[in-house]
């Protein structure tokens, strides 16, 4: 099974760049309603996930930020508790599957280690549902 099956290209993802402001970020994830985005560089490499723990630990550490100051705050110089792990394109289904049991998507990456797109884990767990059911029939 090939994951460019499940992908979701990058086209239809949204993600922000590492040269973003935390403002542009926050912006970004509230009108996509995401808890967590992809950052990329201006190469379109992936560089890591922002997520809105990430985003508010960071504010709570800065008791007067407010929107406006946010503007002033590089993205990259907030701390990420972790990032998402990214796979291959050609990477096989069971890798796919044990990256998606500790993340909500997993990032794909071509040769190049440019960003294509994201694999979703509901996705994952649907075509799994599909390939039980059709062994049922």
């Amino acid at each position: 099974m090939n994951l460019l099956f499940l992908l979701m290209n990058k086209a239809e993802v949204a993600y922000v760049y590492d040269d973003f402001t935390l403002r542009q970020a926050i912006e970004k994830m509230e009108y996509h309603r995401y808890s967590s985005i992809p950052i990329l560089n201006r190469k379109g490499e992936y560089v890591g996930t922002i997520t809105e723990g990430d985003i508010l630990w960071a504010v709570k550490r800065n008791y007067n930020l407010n929107l406006q100051d946010a503007e002033d705050v590089p993205l990259l110089s907030i701390p990420r508790k972790r990032d998402y792990s990214c796979v291959s394109v050609d990477t096989d289904m069971e890798e796919l599957i044990a990256a998606a049991l500790r993340q909500n998507f997993v990032p794909v990456i071509d040769g190049k280690n440019s960003f294509i797109g994201i694999v979703k884990r509901n996705s994952i767990i649907q075509f799994c549902y599909d390939q039980y059911r059709s062994g049922l029939a």
